[in-house]
């Protein structure tokens, strides 16, 4: 599985109204640059007003979910109600997963789709684009936010590997079954609605933590979990350490693996932060 460019274009037929400026919440399809086709919705979020009654122009979410979610996961639409306190949403479904295109390849040319989700974003006239990955997602946005010609103001990766290939764990060993095997691929595409591609990585993407230090010097906040049954402590401190400084790290008493454990005051706490940071 290899790499694909860069850029991309993501295609579109909806607007916002003209007489509101607004979006209403809206679905559709956008189109990476190497012609997959994502499922992706996007929410306005609530309005807030300032003192003269003038409303806050607020930055946009872009989500990522974790290997075998969509966005149609209950798990997914809660993480994305947390984040409409604060500000727009976007959430889509990674190629592979759900009502999307293709097929997953697991971490690699999934930051095309993240890609055109926030380009999407940026259409709808966000000023302001904040990505939030978690696990295989948080991988995602950091290989993103490192790319060249940064299109972000802030990032947040929660529950995020460092580095590819990790069996250290049980869950681990489980997930790379069911990606390198015919019967694992058949219990993901019946089991879990996730299609995953049977080639290998070629060449291998940069992984997490070399992306990490190429991120500065955009806003990146490490959210982990002490109690996470897929990546010890060692994934986020690595991260952070790679960041050189640069990288916020909040590790998370008594939270496990991704979307499902993060609790609704982490997700505020979260949105706080993106809010601040994104300027």
């Amino acid at each position: 599985m290899s790499r694909g460019p860069a850029g991309h274009v993501a295609r579109s037929t909806v607007r916002p109204n003209s007489e509101t400026g607004r979006c209403a919440p809206l679905r559709t399809f956008l189109t990476t640059a190497d012609g997959i086709s994502i499922d992706s919705v996007y929410e306005p979020g609530d309005v807030v007003y300032d003192a003269s009654g003038s409303p806050v122009r607020r930055p946009v979410f872009v989500i990522a979910h974790g290997f075998t979610g969509d966005v149609d996961r209950p798990h997914l639409r809660r993480v994305a109600a947390a984040f409409a306190r604060h500000g727009a949403v976007v959430t889509f479904s990674f190629r592979g997963h759900g009502r999307s295109g293709g097929r997953s390849t697991v971490g690699d040319r999934e930051v095309l789709d993240l890609a055109a989700a926030v380009e999407w974003a940026r259409s709808l006239g966000h000023a302001r684009v904040v990505t939030v990955g978690f696990s295989m997602g948080g991988s995602v946005v950091l290989r993103h936010a490192a790319l060249p010609g940064r299109t972000v103001d802030a990032v947040v990766s929660v529950s995020a590997p460092a580095r590819w290939y990790y069996r250290g764990t049980a869950p681990m060993r489980r997930l790379h079954w069911m990606v390198t095997r015919p019967a694992g691929r058949l219990v993901g595409r019946y089991g879990f609605r996730t299609r995953i591609h049977h080639r290998d990585w070629d060449p291998v993407p940069p992984s997490p933590v070399e992306s990490a230090p190429r991120i500065a010097p955009t806003p990146l906040l490490i959210v982990h979990g002490d109690r996470d049954g897929y990546f010890p402590l060692d994934h986020p401190r690595m991260l952070a350490e790679a960041s050189a400084g640069h990288a916020e790290l909040w590790l998370e008493h008594g939270m496990g693996h991704a979307e499902h454990a993060a609790a609704d005051d982490l997700l505020a706490r979260i949105g706080d932060w993106a809010v601040a940071r994104a300027g």
